[in-house]
C-alpha cells in the first residue's frame, strides 16, 4: 500500500512536470525522484513505465527521462460514409423542429403532446410501479402483445384480439404499416394536409405520396377515386377522426364513399385514430374574433371504418400516447386476413416485443376509473383552451370539435415558415402549415395547438401572432 502511494505521488510529479515543460525537456532523474519521495528504484521506474505508456514521456537508456512529442490530434472523418450511404436521405428536420422541446419561458401554440399539467402522472407512476413488481416482469411477453392489452384495443374497433399487434407507440405502428403494406417505390395517398410525421415515415420508406384535398367534412371521395385510378395506389392513410393539423372528421356520408373507392381499386386504408379521446363538443362552426361562442354535449365520435370493413381493407392504428403522456409508448395495429401477417413479421423483426410492464401499465392505467376521470377532465380543460384560442381568431375560420389543433389560413403571400421563425424567435412557437403538404400548399396556414396554455396565455400568444402579422 505504501509503494502504491508513493508510485502514486511520483506520478503526479511527472504529470505536472509534463505539463508545464516543452517537448523534449529532461524531467527530474530517478535518483531525484527517490529523493524527493523517499521512494525506492522499482517504485519511481513504475511511475515512469505509466507515463510512458500513456504516451506522456520517452525513457531513453543511458541519458534519461525526456517529455514526449505532442501530437495535434487528428480530426475524425467520417467522410468515407458518403459513399456506402449513396444519394437517398431521410428528412426528418420538420418533424424535429416540431418534438423539440421549446424554451421554459415560450408560449407554446405547437405540441404534438399533452402539457406535464394534464398528464395522469401519478396514475401511471403508480401502474408501472406495480407492474414492475409483479413475478416475472421482465421476462419475454407474446410477441403480439399481452391478451388483456390486445382484447382492450379490441373491443373498441368490434375486431378479435387475435386481429391486434402491441407497438411501442403510434410511430412505430405507422412505420410497420408502410413497410408492411407498400413495396417500396410506391405510391401511397394521403390526405392535404396530413400528419407530417406520415409524411416522414413514407418518404424514409422510399414511397411516394400523392395528396389528396381534404376540407371540414375530411377527404374528398371524388378526387381519391381519381387519384387510386391514375396512380395505382393501394394505400391510403387517413386520420378520419379529428385529423391533425387541420381537425376536420369525415363525415358520414363521405365513409361510405370512401370505403367504396378504396374497395373498389382493392386498396388499403391506414386508419390513424389517434385523437378518439379528443371529443370537446360541437363547435359554432365560424367565429369572430372575440366573440363568445356556446357548446353543446361532447361531440359523438363515429364508429372506427375498421368496424364497418369485414374485408380487411382498413388496418386501424390506436395509440394510447396523445391522451396519457408521451413516455408512455404503447398502440395497436389492427388488421384482418394476411395483411395482419405481414404486418405482425414486419413488427417482430424489428424488435421482437414491447416490454412487458410497459403493457402491464397501460392495462391497469385503462381499467382504472381514475383513467376515466383522467379523459372527463382532459376534454373539460381542452374544451375552455379551444374556445379560448378560437375566441381570439378571425371570421371564417373552421373551428373542430375535437383535437387539439385549429388551421388558421394566412393572408396571401405570407411567409408562414418565415413566420413562424420570427414569432419562435421571440418567443412564440407555432407550427407552419407548409411541412404538413405532400406537394405545394394552396395557400400559406400556421396550425395553433391549444392543448398546452392556459386560456389567456393563448390569448395572449395569438395577440403577438397577429402583431407580427400586421
Amino acid at each position: 500500500m505504501l509503494e502504491d502511494n508513493a508510485a502514486t505521488a511520483v506520478i503526479a510529479t511527472l504529470e505536472a512536470e509534463v505539463a508545464s515543460r516543452a517537448p523534449g525537456e529532461r524531467l527530474p532523474s530517478v535518483r531525484e525522484l527517490m529523493a524527493r519521495h523517499r521512494a525506492g528504484p522499482a517504485t519511481v521506474q513504475r511511475a515512469i513505465a505509466d507515463l510512458v505508456a500513456r504516451g506522456l514521456v520517452e525513457a531513453r537508456p543511458g541519458r534519461g527521462t525526456f517529455v514526449a512529442a505532442r501530437s495535434e490530434p487528428v480530426a475524425p472523418d467520417p467522410s468515407w460514409q458518403s459513399v456506402p450511404l449513396g444519394a437517398r436521405s431521410i428528412d426528418a428536420d420538420a418533424l424535429v423542429r416540431l418534438l423539440r422541446p421549446p424554451p421554459d419561458d415560450a408560449l407554446v401554440l405547437s405540441s404534438g403532446y399533452l402539457p406535464a399539467d394534464l398528464q395522469p402522472t401519478a396514475l401511471l407512476g403508480a401502474a408501472l410501479a406495480r407492474a414492475a413488481r409483479r413475478p416475472g416482469a421482465w421476462d419475454r411477453v407474446p410477441l403480439e402483445g399481452i391478451s388483456g392489452l390486445r382484447a382492450y384495443f379490441a373491443a373498441e374497433a368490434g375486431a378479435t384480439p387475435g386481429d391486434v399487434l402491441i407497438t411501442p407507440g403510434g410511430q412505430a405502428a405507422l412505420a410497420a404499416c408502410f413497410r408492411g403494406l407498400a413495396a417500396p417505390g410506391a405510391s401511397v395517398i394521403v390526405e392535404s394536409p396530413t400528419y407530417l410525421g406520415a409524411l416522414v415515415t413514407a418518404r424514409a420508406q422510399g414511397l411516394h405520396p400523392i395528396p389528396v384535398p381534404a376540407d371540414a367534412h375530411g377527404i374528398r371521395p371524388d378526387l381519391l377515386a381519381d387519384a387510386l385510378a391514375s396512380s395505382g395506389a393501394r394505400v391510403v392513410y387517413l386520420q378520419p377522426v379529428f385529423a391533425n393539423p387541420h381537425g376536420a372528421t369525415l363525415a358520414p356520408e363521405r365513409r361510405v364513399e370512401v370505403l367504396e373507392a378504396v374497395r373498389a381499386a382493392g386498396a388499403f386504408i391506414i386508419e390513424d385514430d389517434a385523437f378518439r379521446d379528443f371529443a370537446l363538443g360541437p363547435a359554432a362552426g365560424e367565429t369572430t374574433r372575440g366573440a363568445a361562442r356556446t357548446r353543446g354535449a361532447a361531440a359523438v365520435v363515429p364508429p372506427p371504418l375498421f368496424a364497418d370493413d369485414p374485408d380487411g381493407h382498413v388496418v386501424r392504428i390506436r395509440s394510447l400516447t396523445k391522451a396519457s403522456a408521451p413516455g408512455l409508448r404503447i398502440a395497436a395495429v389492427i388488421a384482418r386476413g394476411p395483411a395482419a401477417a405481414r404486418l405482425r413479421a414486419a413488427r417482430i423483426v424489428e424488435d421482437l416485443f414491447v416490454t412487458g410492464p410497459l403493457q402491464e401499465a397501460a392495462l391497469e392505467v385503462v381499467g382504472a376509473p381514475a383513467w376515466r376521470a383522467h379523459l372527463r377532465k382532459l376534454r373539460k380543460v381542452l374544451t375552455e383552451r379551444r374556445d379560448a384560442l378560437a375566441a381570439a381568431l378571425p371570421a371564417g375560420v373552421h373551428v373542430p370539435d375535437g383535437g387539439m389543433n385549429l388551421w388558421l389560413p394566412l393572408p396571401p403571400g405570407t411567409d408562414d415558415v418565415d413566420l413562424a421563425q420570427r414569432l419562435g424567435a421571440s418567443g412564440v412557437v407555432v407550427s407552419p402549415g407548409r411541412p404538413f403538404f405532400a406537394a405545394e400548399p394552396p395557400g400559406p396556414f400556421l396550425r395553433l395547438t391549444f392543448a398546452a396554455e392556459p386560456p389567456e396565455r393563448l390569448a395572449q400568444g395569438m395577440r403577438r401572432v397577429f402583431a407580427e402579422l400586421d
